[in-house]
């Protein structure tokens, strides 16, 4: 029996509307940037591989993608603030190297084209890059009708960075003695959201709970903050005098940026072997989102320091010397910091001990 001729718009997927919705969006990818030295439509991107300023350059790559927080977002029309999340992440996992970005590509995955909120994806992403000094040189959209349900979105993307490598940021400098920082998170970031979503079938009505003067919904899809542009001018060729005076980059021995494992796991990525990360609780200033998720799951304390930034979304391992310097430097750009422990001889396996108890926001009904 004859099940007559198929087609590819047929079994779900137009070119024709593929190529239209491309053809929209082409304009925000890689405008205006010297470097980019072909445009869209190209088989692959090309861009100047010199790095004018830089005698050894070490090329930074990370891809990245913004968890089950994208499902969330685009659930309640938040299409703007997940592709900043998605941006913002990637820059700061480069950042914590000592990189500056250059380069992004991004990959949709979709089970049905739809051009304006595609249209919308690259817009935003394009215009996040161009936030933090960077670029959206292209990417991939693929449409995939019977893997992905039609309004479902999955976003992907990478990044390539570039640092001195003499510049380098990787721990390996982190000494006994050394100052932890803690830099303020603005929220959640991209972790935990499996958990949220969780939450809010559960208990639907936390939505519309109040958080500090705005919305639980409100608070958790708030865009992971970047912290590129607080971090310029620490972040100096080494053997340069930055911030008043005083050589910071030097002082500047480890970064880690605070995702899924929260300050334990990703401390410790970059503790040395013979030292230990000593965090004092007491000094972290947990913001009040996470008081209501503690509190509405019936979260333990170890449960919710394993899943969330609690707080603190980047960490700087600093001589005591800079951390003085470093800290008016952040100051002035507006970046909330303060110290939350120091780097002392290692007396076991574990590389972040945890001392002190959370002083958990009192919650006002």
């Amino acid at each position: 029996m004859s099940m007559g001729s198929l087609t590819y718009s047929g079994a779900g997927v137009d070119i024709d509307k593929a190529s239209e919705a491309k053809d929209s969006f082409s304009r925000f990818v890689d405008v205006g940037d010297s470097r980019v030295l072909n445009r869209m439509g190209a088989f692959a991107s090309l861009v100047d591989g010199s790095f004018p300023g830089y005698r050894d350059p070490v090329l930074v790559l990370k891809m990245e993608e913004p968890g089950s927080k994208q499902r969330l977002a685009i659930q309640h029309g938040r299409v703007a603030s997940l592709c900043r999340d998605l941006v913002n992440h990637l820059v700061n996992d480069i950042v914590v190297m000592g990189a500056k970005p250059l380069f992004v590509q991004d990959t949709i995955v979709c089970g049905r084209i739809e051009k304006d909120t595609v249209c919308s994806i690259v817009k935003n992403l394009s215009e996040a890059c161009r936030d933090q000094g960077c670029v959206l040189t292209g990417g991939e959209t693929s449409e995939q009708p019977g893997v992905v349900e039609s309004g479902v979105y999955i976003l992907v993307a990478s990044i390539v960075g570039v640092v001195e490598r003499s510049g380098i940021i990787d721990g390996s400098r982190i000494k006994e003695g050394d100052t932890i920082l803690g830099l303020a998170s603005n929220g959640l970031h991209t972790n935990g959201y499996s958990l949220v979503r969780r939450l809010i079938e559960k208990k639907p009505e936390i939505l519309e709970e109040d958080v500090d003067g705005e919305t639980f919904l409100e608070a958790v899809l708030v865009p992971h903050h970047c912290y590129h542009h607080d971090l310029e001018g620490i972040l100096n060729p080494p053997g340069t005098k930055g911030v008043d005076g005083v050589n910071v980059t030097d002082g500047v021995h480890g970064m880690a940026h605070i995702t899924g494992g929260g300050i334990e796991q990703n401390l410790g990525r970059i503790i040395p072997d013979n030292l230990a990360a000593i965090v004092d609780l007491d000094e972290i200033d947990v913001l009040p989102v996470f008081e209501v998720i503690r509190r509405a799951g019936d979260i333990s304390e170890d449960e919710m320091m394993k899943t969330y930034n609690m707080g603190v979304g980047m960490c700087i391992v600093a001589s005591e010397a800079a951390t003085p310097a470093i800290c008016r430097h952040l100051d002035q750009r507006g970046c909330p910091n303060y110290p939350i422990g120091t780097v002392a001889k290692r007396n076991g396996k574990t590389r972040v001990l945890f001392r002190g108890k959370l002083d958990w926001p009192r919650r006002v009904h």
